[in-house]
This record gives C-alpha cells, structure tokens and sequence, in this order.
C-alpha cells in the first residue's frame, strides 16, 4: 500500500476532461472522460429507449444532465488519490456550483479518508477548477414539460418496500428505477420486490452504468479503495430518469435514521447522501440549476426505522425475497456475517417468528459468537458504529430490550451478553410513535404513508 499523502503529492490533479451524449434508435448511450496523471478512464451510460417515455425531451437539457451527473460519477475514480486539485474541462461550474460539489465530495467521502487515516481539513480538500458559466447560458424552456406521477428507486430493502406499498393506489402513475440491472441476475432483489408489488416490465426504467475496469486494477496495485455516497450518485441519475420519463416527484426510501453519524465527535456519516443534510442541498441545486417541476424527497425521512419494521413486516409475502446486504448482493443472499444482516435481524427478531427468520438468514444469528465485536459496536455509543446502513443505537437498544423481554427460556448468545452487559429494564426510549417534523414530504403523501 502506498502513503496515502504521497499519493495526493504524486497525482495533484484529477481531470472530468469530457463527455458525449448521443441519441439514436436503440436510446441514449453517455460516455464520460476522467484523467489522472497517465491513467485514463472512460466510463458509460446505457438507457434502453424502452426505458424513455418523454417523446419530445430537450436533448440539450439531457446532455446538461449528464454533465452534472458525470462529476458526482467522477467520484470512484477521483477517490484512488483524494487528488487536491479537481479540474473540470467538460463545462462551466460557478462558484456556488463549485461549493455545491465540494462540500458533497468532502462529506460523502467522510468515511473514506477516516479508514484510509486522511486527516485532511476542509479548506485544504479540494480545488475545483471549471470556467465560468457564459451570460449568455443556455435557458431551457420548460413550458411544455408537464411531469406527473413518481419515480421510486428500488433498492429491494424493507424501506423501499413500504414506499412501494404506500404508492400502491397510485400504482398507473408510478415508474420503478433500477440502477445497474444489467450488471446483477434477473432475480436481484430489486427485481422481485417490484414485481411482488404487482409491476410489470413496462413499468421498470433501468439506468446502466458501466464502471471502467482499470480502476479496479489500480485499486489492486495499491491505489485508495473504501465507500463513496452512492446514493448522490443515484440521486443525479434518478433525476435524468424522471425527466425523460415525465415524473413529477423523485420518491425515496430514506429515513430519519439515516442523519445519525458513526464516529461519535465528528461529521463522518456512512449514510450521508441519504441525510436531510444532502437531500436539502440537493434540492436546492436542482431548483436553481434544472427545473422545479421535478422534486426529490424522501417518503419515509418522517419516520425510524423501527416504524418501518413495523410497516414491513405487515406483508410477509416480502420476507423471502427482500435483500439490503452487500456482501452478498451479486448473490441475492443475506451473508449472515456482516453488521447490516445482524442488524436488520435484531430489528425483526421481535415481531418475525423464529423459523421464519432461520429462513432468511440461515440461522439464529444470536448464536452466531464471531459476531460479538459487531454486535457491541451496533449498541455501544462509546464505539465507533458500524460503517453500513443501520438504524439508531436508540433503536437497536430498544429493539434488543424487547427480545430479551419476549424470549422464553434460554437466551441465546448475544441476547445474554446484552442483558449482561447493557440491558437496562427501566431504560426510556423515544422510539414508538416518533415522527421527524424535519422532511419534505408533500402532505398528500405523509397521508399515504400513515395508511400503510
């Protein structure tokens, strides 16, 4: 492994030099440009025209779509040296633009420079280099553009499954989004939630991005490696969805959970671009630089996670095919050894029968000894929580206070080990009935949800 600093000081600057976008019968295929020192990347985009319901769709309008999504896509290959200089070449940025992307790189990379140990302050992260946008820019005319209906991305999680279900009665007007289809089996998750929800292939958008392999190869040879914000990433996709696809509203499955950080003491947020933090700044940018007559918000931002469980588990038929762990994604199976699958089975284990959960995750995880230091990390606030997408140590604690209450007999190991050592009977927690007042969920819609 090479110095991480060294490698900033090796490669100084990270270059978008250009993209392309061409329309032609099969759809719109994207091709984007990156350059760093001798390396060169050349990443695609592939949209079916099966997949474009916008008959008369701005093709100038799309390219600039493109282009803002070709920086925030820039990130995985920006991120093998964290260079301090970031050179846009593809198009004008103004300095709120710049700012804009700066603060999303700095956050959404958070987690990144803490395990890569990238002590680098804010003011000295990142240069952004771009023209400045000509007083004569391009003005879109968008009188003609009457979007309705949503664009639900799926991931194929309990979370997007109780969007789906709360949509449900608007059903004729809703397209489903998934990112990268082509790139997993047919029977991902994704795939199978939207289709247990009762929607056809007619009604499925997919977005394919094809990532350059000589990243990968660097990676092997030494380079930085570690998360980025993906779901910045799908946010300015989903955006060029909605618009060739005549939706109104952007609909995600982010919940209030989502704004707790990880490390206690900073700002580092393993789910940052899926905080109310990046999803204000986020809507914000597109008001100002696209059109406001598409929005982007999150259905359950008013609720935790332990009120989705509670709304999840109302349709078993998802218990068997819904998915949220990554290790065993290209699978389409739960791990059953990392912090997102001891999590969500601590979330249901109260309310799923035991044997219905030894299905899913192929056993009791609570048995599961190797799994002690990921479980003190999940429910210990003096630890630093795991980097995945977990719910609230509040929740986990009183997801656990209940299991233990409602377990007869012999607890199994974990359970014993947390009434050893945290369980605390007289222990408060504001977890039933919470509602987060901070979201921007049209009222219609906070309606929708309540009925689910």
């Amino acid at each position: 492994m090479q110095d991480n600093t060294q490698l900033r000081n090796q490669y100084p600057k990270f270059i978008f030099e250009s993209y392309t976008v061409e329309r032609n019968a099969e759809g719109i295929h994207a091709k984007f440009v990156y350059k760093l020192g001798k390396h060169t990347f050349e990443p695609t985009v592939d949209i079916s025209v099966s997949d474009i319901r916008n008959s008369v769709f701005n093709i100038q309008f799309v390219e600039y779509l493109f282009f803002n999504f070709g920086i925030i896509n820039a990130i995985n290959y920006y991120k093998l040296t964290c260079s301090p200089k970031f050179e846009i070449k593809a198009g004008p940025l103004d300095e709120r633009q710049k700012e804009f992307f700066k603060k999303l790189f700095y956050n959404g990379l958070g987690e990144f420079m803490y395990v890569n140990k990238l002590n680098i302050p804010y003011e000295d992260f990142m240069e952004i280099i771009a023209d400045e946008p000509s007083p004569n820019r391009p003005d879109y005319e968008f009188e003609d553009f009457r979007p309705s209906g949503n664009l639900i991305p799926v991931g194929g999680g309990k979370d997007s499954v109780v969007t789906l279900e709360a949509l449900r009665d608007m059903h004729v007007d809703n397209i489903c989004l998934q990112y990268n289809r082509n790139i997993y089996p047919e029977n991902l998750a994704a795939h199978s939630c939207i289709t247990q929800a009762g929607y056809s292939m007619d009604s499925i958008a997919d977005f394919n991005l094809t990532l350059d392999g000589h990243m990968l190869e660097l990676n092997k040879q030494g380079f930085l490696n570690g998360h980025i914000p993906f779901s910045s990433c799908l946010a300015f996709a989903a955006y060029i969805m909605a618009y060739l696809n005549n939706k109104k509203y952007i609909v995600l499955s982010n919940e209030a959970s989502a704004n707790e950080g990880n490390v206690a003491g900073t700002n580092i947020n393993h789910q940052y671009s899926k905080s109310i933090e990046f999803e204000n700044d986020f809507r914000s940018y597109c008001n100002d630089y696209f059109t406001p007559k598409i929005e982007y918000f999150s259905l359950l931002r008013c609720i935790n996670e332990y009120t989705i469980v509670q709304k999840f588990i109302k349709y078993p038929r998802y218990l068997s095919i819904f998915r949220s762990c990554n290790a065993g994604m290209h699978e389409n199976k739960w791990c059953s050894h990392c912090a997102k699958c001891l999590y969500v089975f601590i979330m249901l284990y109260p309310f799923v029968p035991l044997e219905r959960l030894g299905l899913i995750f192929g056993d009791n995880l609570f048995n599961d000894r190797s799994l002690l230091q990921i479980f003190i990390g999940l429910v210990n606030p003096d630890t630093t929580k795991p980097f995945e997408c977990v719910g609230t140590r509040e929740e986990i604690n009183y997801s656990l206070k209940l299991a233990v209450e409602h377990t007869n007999g012999h607890l199994p190991f974990l359970l014993q080990y947390y009434k050893d050592h945290f369980y605390n009977p007289k222990a408060l927690y504001n977890v039933e009935n919470y509602y987060n007042p901070q979201h921007n969920i049209p009222q219609e819609y906070v309606n929708m949800l309540a009925r689910v």
